[in-house]
């Protein structure tokens, strides 16, 4: 595979270099040959999440650019997890911490070419690594000569989470993270020759330790640089939404809300996304953002925007199911083509009802349900008036049942009265 000379101008480009080591260094080793590089991830939730999201694709550019990736799953770190700026974190066992692992490994795999894989043809094959293999059995003495020795405390002391935490308190353990974090770049580069360390900005702290370790503990010169924490427009960090996390694994956050979530982005933010997190050219890209601001109404770039993420994350068909959801939902399209698993995931974000089969169907009895109606005669004269929908089809009739036959998988009804008001009902 031959090597991108433009890689570093077009992550420069989408904003994703925000520090680093010498950048003309770094310009020269992207363009001289194939870079090994790693970015790890901690095992610190059964999901990754939507800043985890940004590593690996950044990954998957470099690697397209001809760079060879080590994917660093941390069962060590991950045991203690890097200190943050409001308290101790939970330690978890570890159990649970080898179990996050597997997790974590199966979510990266999809998203780089291994050695191997099928139709790649290239040298620069990816490799995953876990910490814990080189970690668990080092000694507390070697660990102390070894690594401990090249960290001045001064140095440890002046990182910006330790120092806000020298007050109220930092653990000996969440202290010495840093030289764990280091420790994988200096095995990394000895027993692989790997030179090139990137991550979030929040890490350049650790980061920036492990090529001090190298140069300290073997007189070379390595590289690293960090990508930027994506914010919204009021400088809240985007990762998290009004359910938590961006998770990635569709059991903790479904297609259809991941879509959803692109979808809502702010006008003044899309276009910062599409650079940072997709594949769209540079063209494609500002032609979206004028889209965007000549015609805000028509949300091309979010479309755009939610449509790429959700492909890449959770396949072409999830993104056409969860398109479908949202017109069928929003528009009074055709809920047949919906599965189950989408229309269910679409409703409990809407909100739900549930209630019981053997209460009977009655399509009053369920817009009194489904709170789009307050009594009985208010539903019968909505119905009256032809703004009663079940399943998107108008309801003539104000003694109409629904039979089991228009349950959608069996479970699920959508009633709607008028164009905007609509509800879930799930049937036991």
């Amino acid at each position: 595979m031959s090597i991108d000379p433009t890689l570093l101008d077009d992550l420069e480009w989408r904003g994703l270099v925000a520090d680093s080591t010498d950048r003309e260094a770094l310009r020269e080793a992207l363009t001289a040959g194939s870079v090994k590089f790693y970015i790890g991830f901690d095992p610190t939730a059964p999901s990754l999440h939507m800043g985890n999201l940004l590593q690996i694709i950044t990954a998957m550019r470099l690697q397209r650019a001809g760079h060879t990736p080590y994917a660093l799953v941390g069962g060590a770190t991950g045991m203690i997890g890097d200190p943050r700026d409001s308290g101790e974190r939970t330690l978890n066992s570890l159990d649970t911490v080898r179990e996050w692992v597997d997790r974590v490994r199966r979510q990266i795999e999809p998203f780089l070419a291994f050695e191997g894989d099928t139709g790649f043809e290239g040298t620069n094959g990816a490799t995953m690594v876990n910490n814990y293999d080189w970690t668990a059995s080092l000694s507390v003495i070697d660990f102390l000569r070894d690594v401990g020795k090249h960290f001045p405390v001064n140095r440890m002391l002046a990182r910006d989470t330790v120092r806000k935490r020298l007050e109220s308190g930092i653990s000996y353990t969440e202290f010495s993270y840093v030289l764990l974090q280091s420790m994988d770049y200096l095995n990394l580069f000895r027993d692989h020759g790997v030179t090139l360390q990137y991550g979030g900005s929040d890490q350049w702290g650790n980061i920036t330790g492990g090529v001090e370790l190298i140069r300290r503990a073997e007189g070379a010169t390595v590289h690293a640089f960090t990508t930027p924490l994506v914010t919204k427009s009021d400088g809240t960090k985007y990762g998290k939404t009004e359910g938590g996390a961006l998770w990635l694994d569709p059991e903790m956050m479904s297609p259809y809300a991941f879509h959803q979530f692109w979808l809502n982005v702010e006008d003044e933010k899309v276009g910062e996304l599409l650079r940072i997190f997709t594949f769209l050219s540079h063209q494609e890209i500002e032609e979206l953002e004028q889209q965007t601001a000549e015609k805000p109404f028509l949300r091309a770039g979010q479309k755009a925007l939610a449509d790429h993420m959700t492909t890449l994350v959770h396949g072409s068909q999830e993104t056409e199911q969860a398109r479908a959801a949202a017109a069928a939902l929003f528009g009074g399209g055709d809920l047949s083509a919906l599965s189950g698993t989408t229309l269910a995931a679409a409703l409990r974000e809407a909100g739900t009802v549930s209630v019981d089969r053997t209460d009977g169907l009655a399509v009053v009895d369920l817009l009194i349900a489904a709170g789009l109606a307050t009594s009985r005669g208010e539903a019968r004269r909505t119905i009256g008036e032809g703004g009663a929908y079940v399943n998107n089809v108008r309801v003539d009739d104000p003694e109409a049942v629904v039979p089991d036959d228009d349950l959608v998988d069996g479970t699920w009804l959508v009633l709607r009265r008028g164009k905007k008001r609509f509800a879930g009902v799930e049937v036991h």
